[in-house]
């Protein structure tokens, strides 16, 4: 059974019994082993019992009538719960697999906030070091100053045994210790963590106080439910900015969360919280990020292919110093050694923390064609449209001399729009260092590698070869060619 926010999966939106999700328009039950397009369409989009509408009608009430004291068709008050709230909850809980729960939230933000505020005061947190600059924010200022939260910064991307990597996260515990926070693909240096493996390694070392166990999150929002499952792979809590990928059309700003079966009383916290703090998405703006998720598969799929293709376009350009993108290694070359061993690296992981449905649909594709330009024992593949590149630069350039360059080169695309944000259909591009992550500090940006010389692309779905073009020819007009 799906659990719905707020009425346990006894009332649809449309008033129907949701003991088992529906499929549109038939008598069946959409299982999780249905593709992920299916359930992205029928989950929570039962047709309207009242009109026979296809497509949910948005419910702008705030009250709901009760037909008796505490007899009602799940509905109050539309901070509690809301049917059109409901209805993208379901949907969510099905789409990232394993998950079982969902709440959504007025922002991606203020699911951050309310997770946090979750932990109580004086916790601690173990986070990825290259993490969202709004998370770093909250975490480094909010959190600290209100609730006495203590963050401590790692870089998890190699937790081998033996690593200095896994040495430094096991001696990061303490006993305070309530939460890791975990971005794959962080953002924006695209670095790969493997869940599983810090899953382990949790069970290990908490095998004799399992209570004791801090509570795994990622933010999946880079990935999407589409190329990773995080919760299949032990995270205990999935975090997701439904403004990007998830909605996809530039128009909602909302957030969620996705936890599974196991986690009833961690729901009901953040249920408590959302609430108490009314931190929750308009009727409008869920209807329209269901509408949009409808399409997530479909876009998810074009998104990694042309990011697949201008990675490959990037790495032949003789402006580029570095490219970075996860289904990707470039051949080895002189002087490129170092860049090429972190490629293979998070190859490495994106592979391993693939979602079984995009596995599937990326084994199914042709091989790629020969290409001097990778490594062809890392055959390239697919993994969601998110691209970071260095432009080549003199060893001296001052960091003034380099925004001028990204400036100038962002500002003569014509398909990439300088824009924050990213998950959009459109493709978008920007300089993390003096935009969505000008808020860390300069020294810690400069340890990340976030210097002005780093761009990063939220690459569309419009024609590949326009992307392609676009961006050569953007290059080769800043460079004087």
């Amino acid at each position: 059974m799906t659990v719905i926010n707020g009425i346990n999966g006894h009332h649809a939106a449309n008033g129907t019994s949701t003991n088992g999700v529906h499929i549109n328009g038939a008598n069946g039950t959409v299982s999780t082993e249905e593709g992920f397009g299916t359930r992205a369409i029928h989950v929570g989009s039962e047709p309207s019992a009242d009109t026979g509408a296809v497509i949910p009608s948005i419910s702008l009430s705030t009250t709901f009538k009760q037909y008796g004291v505490g007899n009602h068709k799940g509905f109050e008050y539309s901070r509690s719960s809301n049917p059109n709230r409901a209805a993208l909850e379901q949907t969510l809980a099905s789409l990232e697999s394993g998950g079982a729960h969902a709440l959504a939230f007025a922002s991606g933000s203020a699911t951050t906030a309310t997770v946090i505020q979750s932990l109580g005061p004086n916790a601690h947190i173990i986070s990825v070091n290259d993490v969202y600059g709004g998370t770093f924010r909250y975490m480094s200022r909010v959190a600290k100053e209100t609730q006495g939260v203590e963050t401590t910064f790692l870089d998890l991307e190699d937790l081998s045994t033996g690593s200095a990597g896994h040495q430094a996260f096991i001696d990061a515990l303490t006993s305070n210790t309530k939460l890791i926070w975990i971005e794959t693909p962080t953002n924006p240096t695209l670095r790969l963590i493997d869940i599983k493996r810090l899953s382990s390694i949790l069970d290990t070392y908490y095998s004799h106080s399992p209570s004791s166990r801090p509570i795994i999150l990622v933010d999946n929002t880079f990935a999407s439910p589409y190329y990773t499952s995080p919760l299949l792979l032990g995270a205990d809590i999935v975090l997701h900015s439904l403004t990007k990928y998830i909605n996809g059309h530039s128009d909602v700003v909302m957030g969620a969360v996705i936890l599974p079966a196991r986690h009833t009383a961690l729901l009901e916290k953040l249920q408590f919280l959302q609430n108490a703090i009314g931190a929750i998405p308009s009727a409008f703006d869920s209807w329209l990020a269901q509408r949009g998720l409808k399409t997530l598969h479909l876009r998810m799929r074009q998104h990694g292919l042309n990011a697949l293709e201008v990675a490959k376009s990037l790495e032949k350009s003789p402006f580029v110093e570095e490219v970075i993108y996860p289904g990707f290694v470039p051949a080895l070359k002189a002087g490129n050694g170092k860049a090429v061993e972190r490629a293979r690296r998070r190859y490495k992981i994106a592979k391993k923390n693939l979602s079984p449905h995009a596995k599937r649909w990326i084994e199914s594709l042709p091989l790629p064609d020969s290409d001097a330009d990778y490594d062809p024992e890392y055959p390239p593949f697919p993994y969601s449209g998110m691209i970071s590149f260095r432009i080549r630069s003199s060893p001296n350039a001052s960091p003034s001399e380099l925004s001028s360059l990204t400036s100038s080169l962002l500002s003569s695309l014509r398909h990439f729009t300088l824009a924050e944000s990213l998950g959009g259909v459109e493709s978008l591009a920007e300089v993390p260092a003096l935009m969505t992550h000008a808020s860390i500090p300069p020294e810690e940006r400069a340890k990340l590698g976030i210097t002005e010389a780093l761009v990063r692309l939220s690459v569309g779905i419009e024609d590949e070869a326009d992307l392609v073009d676009d961006l050569r020819q953007g290059l080769e007009n800043v460079f004087g060619l």
